[in-house]
């Protein structure tokens, strides 16, 4: 399970709704963060590189 700003991502979700569990991501900031992140919107959790995850991590701690 990833875990970005204190939170477990759930692994089966796809990436735009997983970030949403966030408090304070909504829909739009989720698929602005993975754009940014240059992270797919349809890749579920489990399939990010633990590069992917540092960089989602990365622009939600900004």
């Amino acid at each position: 399970m990833a875990r970005v700003a204190g939170v477990d991502l759930p692994r089966e979700k796809r990436g735009e709704i997983a970030l949403t569990y966030i408090y304070g991501v909504g829909k739009s900031a989720a698929q602005r963060v993975l754009g940014t992140a240059r992270v797919d919107l349809d890749k579920r959790v489990k399939a990010w590189s633990d590069e992917e995850t540092a960089r989602v991590r990365e622009i939600l701690e900004r």
